[in-house]
C-alpha cells in the first residue's frame, strides 16, 4: 500500500457557494501550517487562510484536521473548504501538490479505509453506489450497505461456516474418535439453515443489484407504429419528435425513469426497415447495437396491421436470451380495450400510446420481467456479490450432497464448506486478489 500523501478536490466539478479539497497522508500538521500558518485541533473547524509559496492568500475558508486512526481512510486527514469556484480550487490544489501531495487515483481515498480497515469492500464499494444512485430506493438501499447492513448478513453466514467447520476439522484429526460427526453435530440441519439464509440474501441482494443497475429497454419496431409516443408516454415528457412522416426518429434517443424505484434506461431507436437513406441507415445499425446490449425489447406493431412479415423478419435478428415484449399500439383507434394476453412466441399488450392506455399494464410487466418483489430490507449490490453468492450456494449444495450420499466423505465435506466461505469472503474483500481491488476502485470518483 502506498503511504504518500494524496490531495484532490472532493466537491462536483463546476462553480458552487463551497468547494473541499481532501488531503490524507502520515504527520499533516506539518503540511497545515506551511498551507494556512495554523496548527489545527482535532476535529475543530479553525478559520484559515490558505496561502500560496509567496505568502499571498489564495482563498479563506475552513480547516478541519482528523487524526489517524480517527478518519475516514484511517490515516491523518485534512479538509479545506473554500469559495467553490473552479479556478481558485484549482489554485488552492497546485499549492497542496507542491507541498509534496500528489494528486489521489479514482478511489484512492477509499481504497485507503478499505485496506486500513475502517470498512470492508462491500461497504466501500456502497460508497460509490450511493453516489451514483439513480432513485430514491437505490439510495436508500446503499445507504444500508455502508452501514453494514450486507456485511453484517454475510458475517452471520461466515460464522456459521466456521462453527461448522470447526467441528469436521476437529473429527478429521481425531479419526480414532468413535463418533457419528455427522448426527452429533447436525449437518444436515446446519446446512439446511445454511441454504435457506443464502437464498434469502441472495433474493435480497438481487433486488439490490435490479435498483443499482436497472433495466436496459429498447424501443424497436417498423417506422411510424407510435416508438418515440410510448417513450414520451413513459418518460412523462416530449422528449422525441413525432410526426406521422416515417423515419423521423434517425439515431437512439434515451430516457431514464423509475418504476416502483427502479429505473428503467429506455431508448427509442430509429424504425428497422429498407432504406437509400444514409443518415437513417446509420440509425438503424445503430438500433442492432443497442439491441445486443439490451435487457428487454418492446416490439411496437400497429394494432391494426398486427404483426407482419417485416416484423417477423426482425424478431428472427434478435438474441435469443433477449427478453421481450410485443405492443400492440394504437388500439384507440380500434375502439378496443388495453389487455395483456399471450402469444406463441411470448406475452403482448395491447394500449395506445397517444390516448394514455394500458400503459400501466406494460409498466407492471417490465417489473414482472425484471423479478422485482416489493421490500423493505434490500441492500445495494452489484454482479460480483451475486456471482459470490451463486459460487457459497453451490458449495453448500454439493456439502449437503455429500452428506445425503450414505458414504460420506469427511474430507470432500470440509473442502466444500471451506469454498464456500472463500467465495463469501470475496464479498467483504477477506479474500480478494489486488487485481479485482484495482478494477472497483478505479471506477470511483477522483475524490473518493
Amino acid at each position: 500500500m502506498k503511504q504518500d500523501t494524496i490531495a484532490a478536490i472532493a466537491t462536483a466539478p463546476g462553480r458552487g457557494g463551497v468547494g473541499v479539497i481532501r488531503i490524507s497522508g502520515s504527520n499533516l500538521l506539518p503540511f497545515a501550517f506551511a498551507l494556512t500558518g495554523k496548527t489545527p485541533k482535532a476535529r475543530y473547524a479553525t478559520l484559515a487562510d490558505f496561502r500560496a509559496g509567496d505568502g499571498a492568500t489564495i482563498d479563506s475558508g475552513l480547516l478541519l484536521y482528523f487524526p489517524a486512526p480517527h478518519s475516514f481512510t484511517g490515516e491523518d486527514v485534512l479538509e479545506l473548504q473554500g469559495h467553490g469556484g473552479p479556478v481558485v480550487m484549482q489554485m488552492l490544489l497546485g499549492r497542496c501538490l507542491d507541498l509534496g501531495a500528489r494528486l489521489a487515483e479514482p478511489g484512492e481515498f477509499s481504497r485507503r479505509a478499505f485496506l486500513n480497515g475502517k470498512m470492508d469492500l462491500a461497504q466501500a464499494e456502497a460508497v460509490a453506489d450511493l453516489i451514483d444512485a439513480a432513485t430514491a430506493s437505490a439510495a436508500r438501499s446503499a445507504v444500508r450497505s455502508l452501514q453494514g447492513e450486507f456485511s453484517r448478513a454475510i458475517g452471520e453466514l461466515n460464522a456459521e461456516l466456521i462453527n461448522l467447520r470447526m467441528l469436521v476439522e476437529a473429527t478429521l484429526d481425531f479419526p480414532e474418535e468413535e463418533i457419528d460427526f455427522l448426527k452429533a453435530a447436525d449437518a444436515f440441519g446446519r446446512l439446511e439453515r445454511l441454504q435457506r439464509k443464502l437464498a434469502e440474501i441472495f433474493d435480497r441482494a438481487g433486488q439490490g443489484k435490479l435498483l443499482q443497475s436497472g433495466l436496459h429497454v429498447v424501443l424497436v419496431g417498423q417506422p411510424n407504429v407510435g416508438k418515440s409516443s410510448l417513450l414520451n408516454r413513459l418518460a412523462g415528457d416530449e422528449l422525441a419528435i413525432v410526426t406521422p412522416i416515417a423515419g423521423t426518429t434517425r439515431d437512439a434517443l434515451r430516457s431514464t425513469i423509475q418504476i416502483a424505484g427502479i429505473p428503467l434506461h429506455i431508448i427509442d431507436t430509429a424504425g428497422l426497415r429498407e432504406t437509400d437513406d444514409e443518415v437513417e441507415r446509420i440509425g438503424i445499425a445503430r438500433t442492432w447495437q443497442e439491441i445486443e446490449r439490451a435487457d428487454v425489447v418492446l416490439l411496437l406493431v400497429d394494432a391494426r396491421a398486427g404483426i407482419a412479415d417485416a416484423d417477423r423478419a426482425i424478431l428472427a435478428r434478435m438474441p435469443e436470451r433477449l427478453q421481450r415484449i410485443t405492443v400492440h399500439n394504437k388500439i384507440d383507434l380500434l375502439a378496443q380495450a388495453p389487455e395483456r394476453h399471450p402469444e406463441s412466441d411470448g406475452i403482448a399488450i395491447s394500449l395506445s400510446a397517444k390516448a394514455n392506455l394500458g400503459i400501466d399494464l406494460l409498466r407492471q410487466e417490465l417489473l414482472r420481467i425484471a423479478g422485482w418483489h416489493q421490500t423493505e430490507d434490500v441492500f445495494i449490490a452489484r454482479e460480483r456479490h451475486l456471482r459470490a453468492l451463486a459460487s457459497a450456494q453451490g458449495h453448500v449444495a454439493a456439502a449437503r450432497a455429500i452428506v445425503e450420499s450414505g458414504f460420506p466423505a469427511l474430507e470432500l465435506f470440509a473442502e466444500e464448506l471451506r469454498l464456500a466461505q472463500q467465495a463469501l469472503g470475496e464479498i467483504t474483500g477477506e479474500f480478494t486478489a489486488d487485481d479485482l481491488l484495482g478494477v472497483i476502485f478505479s471506477r470511483f470518483c477522483i475524490g473518493k
